[in-house]
Parts: structure tokens; C-alpha cells; sequence
């Protein structure tokens, strides 16, 4: 009698998953169909547009077929660390070592190189928004040309809205990305189907020749056909990067059940449209529904399509940034835990105030998704290329593939993204110089910031006191126990804080019990609770805790410190006090970086935020010392 209880169970979980999925995974890669077939039709001649179409039909299928289903969802989704997945799930896989940020090592051309495609996803956070939001904006003109004027300011004032509500966090509408996303989806296959029905030699398109034929016939433009085709597998990488919300088998689900038949579906819908009116000028996406208000209908409804989208690519920025602070290559910021139930929604406002700034200047400044999709594809072909090279650093030194098999795939592979990567390239003057330039930004914070804590690290730490040395200070008659307990934020696991020093040197005393915190970020992204905490004896009152975390999770030193008193430290968390280095950096020295790096990160070390208020202790019970180190 369990079995027929269980089972229906399991199926609405697995059924839930598959709906949540829609609603976060697949917004972005969902909205392509608002630009993608109209940029690609813009790129053939107008009398050749009705005999072309099949050519970019086959050219788009076989595209979702290769990126999607068979890199992404086939091969490179199981290339999970603890079920997690994204750019980052590969630096920690590829690395033949393991290392904690806490003991930095110099920078290899694999970490660098996954920086790079990192760097690439915060160009896309704000180019996806921009095009998505705008694009489905002037579906509006379509029910009336009087919306022409205003497009623009439409766009601006909902990507506006859109990222001021992003303080309040994603619980409210989270609710309502998966069934807005059902709708989404049958509302693209049923369109499609309905103009299909018409024209059903679309189908041809299957025939993989005709694409082959249509990039043959123009040999001077295929390159800029295939930079058109390629946004219709934008928002592929985001399969992989939110794996670990819904695991790899509910998205591959929803991808074969909905997302992909319902694009398919709307792309040949759009193709049959064009066959049927060669000389139509209008966007084939908005002209599948009736004139009035359907088109309106369908409008709003691609707007909600795309503000899902852009919540999707804006959250998965808050998470890239917090995997690099945690990691060490990227300075502090202040993060928010907008559900007390996911720990995976968070906000970050500085980067949000900088992507809000940026897709609205995007969108003013570009004015229509025609130019805008001159800047997008870029940023995505580039993190594309990074995954193929991070994948097959995966294959062979953590799946110990023959090197054979794995360069044979890479190749596959690689020759797919690289050829979609050049295809690109001739954007770059008409504006995807944009998320170039991203890049390039973030790649200079985190390249300069692992760069100087590196050279901190080793400045620091180079003559440790051991820790018999330091019981036989504690134990000194030259120093004065007095009550209470002392903190002592430890940047390295195994030797003495320089604050402890620099507070027992000045003050001769030292509290009853002292406790010598080291919180290490490791390169898995959750660890167990079981795992969380260390604590031993060391002596003389002296105490040493090593706290654990993942790179997708936030320290809580508040309840660390109730952990350890409960493993056995006497102390009282409301008396105890905290001790931090407050770093001065001091440029002119001998490290290894270049000079403007130095100064680059004295800068960002002043505004970076303080590791007291990071850890969010309160401020009466801190002292800073400060410590100058030359650079």
C-alpha cells in the first residue's frame, strides 16, 4: 500500500522542480525568440528573406541542439562539485590542488582564464536585461504606433522598478516565475503551431545542409549571420550555473519537456510567418498574434517573460560575487540575506546600484534592441569558450580522462564556441566593446585583490610565532591575566595573529581566555555543519577555533562564537572582545605587482568593508589595531 503514496509524492516534487526551474533557469535563453530571428533576418537581403529563413531555421536548431543539449545538458552538467555548478564549480574542480583562500597561491593560466569568463557573466548582467526588457517594450507599437515616442523611457522605468525592488529580496515573486514561465512557454509553442499549420515545409529546416547551404552562399556574410544566430542560445550557461537550485535531471526535464519543443516550436512559427509574408517588416515574434489586443496581451506577457529573466541574470551576479569574496578575488561587500530560508537569496547593493546605473545608460543610450543586439553575444560566447577550456581541465586532472578522449570532445566543442566567438567579434566597435570593457574591469579588481592579499598573506606570515612559543608568552610572569575573553581574528590556521602580538607588546596583559579564530573559505560551496568547526587547546587559557564555510555561504562569527563556547571554551559571548588588523597599505615596496596595481589596491583596501562590520559584530565589543604593511 506505500507505493502507490509514495509515488505520487515524488512526482510532485520532481514536477515542482521542473516548474521552479522554468522560472529561474530558463528565463534568459526563454525571451530569445523576442530578438533572435528578427537579428538574424536583418543580416538577408529583403527579396531573399523567404528562401533564407529555412537556412537560419536549421542554423538555430542545430544550435539549441549542440550548445544546449548535448554540451551543456549531456556532458558538462555533471561536472558538479557537491551538486553545484557555474564558473566557479569548475576553477574548484580544474585546481589539480586543493587550496583554500585563506593559503592563496600565485595565479595559474587556468585560474586566470576562469576569471576571465567570470568577469564576461557581469557584462551580461547587464546587457541581458537591457535587450530583454527593451525588446519586449516595443511589442507595445505594435498595438499602437503611439507608444513609439515612449519605448524607451518604458524600458528605463521598468528596469528602474526592477532593480529597486531587488532590497526586498525575490521571496514575494518568486512564487510566480515557474507558472508565469508555463505560460510563457505554451504561449511560444502554440503560436508557433498556429501558423505552422499553414506552412509546414518549415520543417525542412531539420535538414542540417540548408544552414550549411545559407552560410555557403554567402561567403562574405556568414560570419555575420552565425553573430545573429548565437543569441539564440544566450542564457545557456545559466543550465549550469543555477544547477544546484533544482539538480541536473529537473532541469533536463523542463529543457526537453517545455523550454526547448516550445522554442523550437515559436522559431519555426516565426519562419512560417516570414515564408508567408516575405515583404513584412515587422518583428516576426510580435506578428505571430492577431493585430489589437492580443498583440498587447502578448506584450505585457513577453515584458513579465523578460523581467524574469533579468531577475534571473541579476541574482546570479549577487552569487558570483559573493563566490569570489569568499574566495579571496574580490573585496568585501556588504550582503544582505533577503529569506531567512534560502540562504541563496541574497542582495548585494553596491553591485546592484552599479548594474542598475549601467542598463539604464544602456538602454537610453542605445534607444532600440537592434543596436543593442549589436553588444550581445560577446560576453556570452566568451564564458562559453572559458567552460570548454575549464571542462576539459575537468576531464583530466579530476576525472582522470585519457588525454585523447578528453581533447577529442574539447574539440567538438571548442570549434562550435570559438566559431560563434569570432562571429561576434565584428561587433565589437558597434557597442560589444560594452561587456568587453566589464570585464576587463572586474577581472583588474580581482586579479589586483588576490594580487595584494597574496603578498599580505606571505608579509604576514612569514615569521610565525609557533604555538609553544606563544603558550610560553601567555604563561609569562611578565604578563598580567585579567578576566574576560579575547578574539583574535587569525588569518592563517596555524600561526599567531600579528593583533595578539602587537596587543600583548603594548599592553602587557592578556585576557583569561583567549581564542584564536580562523575562518577559512573552501573551495566546495556548502560544507556540512558537522564539518563547520574545530576547536582545540592549545594552553595557558589559550584556545584555537577553525571555522569552515563554502564559497556560496555567508560567515556568522555570532554563532560560531556560541558554538565554541558550547565545545567546551569558557566564555560569555556578550563579554567578549574582538580583535582585528586593520591593513595600511604602503606602496614603494618589492612585491610582485605592478606599481599601479599597489596603488590600485591600497584603494581598495580603504573601501572595501571593514572585516568587523563583514562579519557583523558589534561595535562596542571591537578593537582594531593597525598594521602597516608596504607593498
Amino acid at each position: 500500500m506505500s507505493s502507490p503514496t509514495t509515488t505520487p509524492v515524488k512526482a510532485g516534487a520532481q514536477a515542482a522542480l521542473c516548474v521552479g526551474a522554468l522560472g529561474v533557469v530558463f528565463g534568459d535563453i526563454g525571451t530569445s525568440p523576442l530578438y533572435a530571428m528578427k537579428e538574424c533576418l536583418a543580416q538577408l537581403a529583403p527579396a531573399e528573406r523567404a528562401d533564407g529563413v529555412l537556412g537560419i531555421l536549421s542554423l538555430m536548431t542545430w544550435a539549441l541542439f549542440l550548445v544546449v543539449c548535448v554540451k551543456y545538458i549531456t556532458f558538462v552538467m555533471r561536472a558538479d562539485n557537491r551538486g553545484e555548478g557555474g564558473i566557479f564549480a569548475l576553477l574548484a574542480l580544474s585546481h589539480s590542488r586543493h587550496r583554500t583562500a585563506n593559503h592563496p597561491g600565485k595565479m595559474g593560466l587556468t585560474v586566470l582564464v576562469v576569471l576571465c569568463g567570470a568577469a564576461l557573466l557581469y557584462g551580461d548582467s547587464v546587457i541581458t536585461p537591457a535587450i530583454s526588457v527593451l525588446s519586449a517594450a516595443e511589442g507595445l507599437k505594435g498595438f499602437s504606433p503611439a507608444f513609439t515616442p515612449y519605448i524607451t523611457t518604458i524600458a528605463c522605468v521598468i528596469l528602474a522598478g526592477l532593480f529597486w525592488f531587488q532590497h526586498k529580496g525575490s521571496k514575494t515573486i518568486g512564487g510566480i516565475f515557474g507558472p508565469v514561465m508555463v505560460v510563457w512557454f505554451l504561449t511560444l509553442g502554440l503560436l508557433g503551431l498556429w501558423h505552422i499549420k499553414d506552412t509546414p515545409q518549415v520543417f525542412a529546416a531539420l535538414n542540417p545542409l540548408l544552414g550549411l547551404k545559407l552560410l555557403l552562399s554567402h561567403p562574405g556574410g556568414a560570419i555575420v549571420i552565425l553573430g545573429s544566430v548565437v543569441l539564440t542560445v544566450t542564457g545557456a550557461e545559466a543550465l549550469y550555473a543555477d544547477m544546484g537550485h533544482f539538480g541536473r535531471k529537473a532541469i533536463a526535464r523542463a529543457w526537453y519537456f517545455f523550454a526547448f519543443p516550445g522554442l523550437l516550436l515559436n522559431y519555426y512559427g516565426q519562419g512560417a510567418y516570414v515564408i508567408g509574408h516575405p515583404d513584412s517588416t515587422a518583428n516576426p515574434f510580435f506578428a505571430l498574434a492577431p493585430p489589437g489586443w492580443s498583440q498587447l496581451a502578448l506584450s505585457l506577457l513577453s515584458i513579465a517573460a523578460a523581467i524574469i529573466a533579468s531577475q534571473a541574470v541579476i541574482s546570479g551576479a549577487y552569487s558570483l560575487t559573493r563566490s569570489a569574496i569568499q574566495l579571496g578575488y574580490f573585496p568585501r561587500l556588504t550582503i544582505t540575506h533577503t529569506n531567512a530560508d534560502q540562504v541563496g537569496q541574497i542582495y548585494v547593493p553596491l553591485i546592484n546600484t552599479a548594474l542598475a546605473l549601467t542598463a539604464i545608460a544602456v538602454v537610453a543610450n542605445f534607444g532600440s534592441s537592434d543596436r543593442l543586439a549589436s553588444a550581445y553575444g560577446i560576453a556570452v560566447t566568451g564564458t562559453m569558450v572559458v567552460t570548454s577550456y575549464a571542462f576539459f581541465i575537468v576531464m583530466r586532472h579530476h576525472w582522470k580522462w585519457p588525454l585523447w578522449r578528453a581533447l577529442a570532445l574539447t574539440s567538438v566543442f571548442l570549434s562550435i564556441d570559438a566559431t560563434f566567438f569570432v562571429a561576434t567579434l565584428h561587433k565589437f566597435l558597434d557597442g560589444g566593446w560594452l561587456p568587453i570593457a566589464i570585464a576587463v574591469g572586474v577581472v583588474a579588481v580581482m586579479h589586483t585583490w588576490k594580487s595584494g592579499k597574496t603578498e599580505i598573506f606571505r608579509k604576514v606570515y612569514s615569521n610565525e610565532i609557533t604555538e609553544t612559543e606563544l603558550c610560553n608568552i601567555a604563561g609569562s610572569k611578565h604578563i598580567v591575566r585579567v578576566r574576560g575573553t579575547g578574539v583574535f581574528m587569525a588569518g592563517n590556521a596555524r600561526g599567531t595573529p600579528l593583533v595578539l602580538l602587537h596587543h600583548v607588546k603594548a599592553n602587557k596583559v592578556l585576557q583569561e581566555t583567549v581564542v584564536l579564530l580562523s575562518v577559512t573559505a573552501e573551495e566546495v560551496p556548502q560544507v556540512p555543519d558537522s564539518e563547520r568547526l574545530a576547536v582545540r587547546a592549545i594552553g595557558q587559557g589559550v584556545w584555537r577555533a577553525i571555522a569552515h564555510y563554502g564559497y556560496m555561504e555567508s560567515p556568522d562569527v555570532a554563532s560560531l562564537i556560541e558554538r565554541i563556547r558550547d565545545a567546551g571554551v569558557p566564555l560569555k559571548p556578550n563579554e567578549a572582545t574582538y580583535y582585528f588588523n586593520r591593513e595600511m597599505i604602503i606602496t614603494g615596496g618589492e612585491a610582485d605587482m605592478w606599481e599601479w596595481q599597489k596603488h590600485f589596491y591600497s584603494f581598495l583596501s580603504r573601501n572595501a568593508r571593514q572585516a568587523r562590520d563583514y562579519y557583523q559584530l558589534p561595535p562596542m565589543q571591537i578593537i582594531e589595531v593597525g598594521l602597516p604593511i608596504q607593498l
